[in-house]
């Protein structure tokens, strides 16, 4: 097996990360990689925005707010455990990135293309950061949905989506994985 496919298959979402720091240039590198993801008619349609803790801290509201929320759908007793895991994912995580992806409301069918260009985008980063030893977490949660963190940002919901939350850092636990069998997702067709 090839290094590369070995990295494709051995590459795991990560839940827990040491507080060990990550180099910068490691994450330059990831940026390289992910600068060079393909995408229709070179639009690069893709930005990264690395979030210092003055920036994750203006989304903490927010993040309290959208952990009461789900107890209360979920039946679960609010506590100041729960409130508190919910903001060490933002806070405590050694780099957080925010992913956009260019708008293009006047045609759809390129903003699916972008969509799916910064998609790959993301593969690439995190792929660059697993081969050194750095993994990391693609978070879709609710607050990628909050106009605090496009404040946070600075950007505006009419020219970018923010479409996840990048959490990066050393692994403590590389999980097991849960994937189909090939058979599974694989078909020859006559």
């Amino acid at each position: 097996m090839s290094e590369v496919q070995k990295n494709l298959v051995n590459r795991r979402t990560i839940y827990h990360f040491s507080t060990r720091e990550v180099d910068k240039k490691i994450l330059e590198i990831a940026f390289e990689a992910a600068r060079f993801a393909p995408s229709h008619k070179h639009t690069n349609p893709w930005k990264f925005y690395v979030m210092g803790q003055e920036c994750r801290s203006s989304i903490i509201k927010d993040v309290e707010e959208l952990s009461i929320k789900k107890c209360e759908k979920k039946g679960l007793e609010i506590s100041d455990e729960i409130i508190e895991r919910a903001k060490n994912k933002i806070l405590k995580v050694p780099v957080l990135v925010a992913v956009t992806s260019k708008l293009s409301p006047d045609n759809l069918f390129l903003q699916e293309e972008d969509y799916a260009a910064t998609v790959c985008a993301i593969q690439n980063l995190t792929l660059s950061l697993w081969d050194n030893g750095i993994g990391s977490q693609w978070s879709t949660g609710s607050i990628t949905r909050r106009q605090s963190l496009y404040d946070a940002l600075e950007i505006s919901r009419k020219d970018e989506r923010i479409i996840g939350l990048i959490k990066i850092g050393y692994p403590e636990k590389v999980p097991s994985p849960k994937k189909k069998q090939l058979s599974e997702i694989r078909f020859y067709l006559n």
